[in-house]
């Protein structure tokens, strides 16, 4: 484990275990350390067939190393049981998501549609639209409806809702927060968060369950950034946040944030370890990170099992006219889907990060 913080005169005692992300590069074909069994699971998956259907995928954002493996899995599916999958790409904005659902709407090409949200609310009206048109509708990721809380569908007609919960994902973050500046004997902790697109639902979700949690303890947020999910950006927010709080300890965002973040802080010629890094994401890099005492702990997703179970349940739906409902595609992950120095061996990155 790495020795952090010791800048400007801070005296911190190391002790105790340890116990992490989202980025943008390549793209793998999932498969997490233990694979979730939702209800149905993969042993269900239809078995191809001879009648094509055509199915169009609207993307939270193409171009993310979180979205590629979600996208290559749902494809990988799609090419295995005949269906054509037509990618759009949402780009980050809600409003280009709603514009796209009317073109599939209004085109009548299209037997089916996985929808991933930027932000639920903003394309329910146009999603049941969908539905009412004869369109097989699967929502995959993210929460299609305005309760970030609940993984249960708000829209009726879903054929599945495949979805992790913002919300429990904010309870994660911010009780591995919480333990790493226990770890470290900060208090007070100071905190830089780096929100990922503060328009998001799974942004507002996170940041809100994150200060309730926090609430109380000596988590203090000192500054705040955006990533955009994006190394990149989240190295120009953290350049900027280290020169207006050169005493901040810690940084707690996406593993793209992380990236980013480690990128500013050796650009500023300081060294990581004087820094506590936590996030969320479960990305590859992020895991291999902790195990290299870089990063103290790391939330799992799983980009690439979501979008396989999602394309496996359009496949059911559009063949067999089955529903599956809700599904939560993290229900077995080890260690209540937190890598750990410790649990790092469990798990494996689903996406390059």
């Amino acid at each position: 484990m790495q020795s952090r913080p010791a800048t400007l005169g801070r005296r911190i005692a190391i002790g105790a275990a340890m116990a992490a992300a989202f980025a943008l590069t390549a793209c793998t074909s999932g498969g997490g350390g233990a694979t979730p069994t939702a209800d149905p699971t993969s042993s269900a998956a239809p078995e191809p067939t001879d009648e094509r259907f055509q199915v169009a995928y609207i993307s939270f954002a193409v171009a993310n190393t979180y979205d590629e493996p979600m996208l290559a899995n749902a494809q990988e599916v799609a090419a295995a049981n005949n269906i054509e999958l037509t990618v759009f790409d949402g780009n980050l904005d809600p409003a280009l998501q709603a514009t796209l659902i009317e073109d599939v709407i209004a085109s009548g090409q299209f037997d089916g549609m996985i929808v991933q949200p930027v932000y639920g609310p903003a394309i329910m009206d146009v999603v049941k639209e969908a539905i009412d048109a004869g369109i097989t509708v699967v929502n995959i990721d993210q929460i299609l409806g305005p309760d970030f809380t609940s993984g249960k569908a708000q829209v009726d007609g879903l054929a599945a809702n495949v979805v992790f919960v913002g919300s429990i994902l904010g309870d994660k973050l911010g009780q591995q927060t919480v333990e790493a500046c226990a770890a470290y004997n900060l208090d007070p902790c100071k905190v830089a968060f780096l929100h990922d697109l503060k328009t998001s639902a799974v942004s507002i979700a996170l940041w809100d369950s994150f200060n309730r949690v926090t609430e109380g303890t000596p988590v203090t947020v000192v500054a705040e950034g955006e990533t955009f999910w994006n190394p990149a950006a989240a190295q120009t927010a953290v350049a900027d946040i280290l020169t207006a709080n050169p005493d901040v300890d810690m940084f707690v965002t996406s593993d793209q944030g992380l990236q980013g973040t480690v990128l500013a802080i050796e650009a500023a010629g300081l060294p990581v370890s004087d820094y506590v890094l936590v996030g969320y994401g479960g990305a590859e890099w992020a895991r291999q990170a902790i195990l290299d005492g870089i990063v103290y702990s790391d939330v799992l997703m799983a980009p690439g099992t979501t979008g396989r179970i999602g394309m496996e349940a359009m496949v059911a739906a559009l063949r067999d006219g089955e529903h599956w409902g809700d599904i939560d595609p993290f229900a077995d992950f080890p260690n209540n889907g937190v890598i750990t120095k410790d649990t790092a061996d469990l798990f494996v990155g689903e996406w390059v990060g």
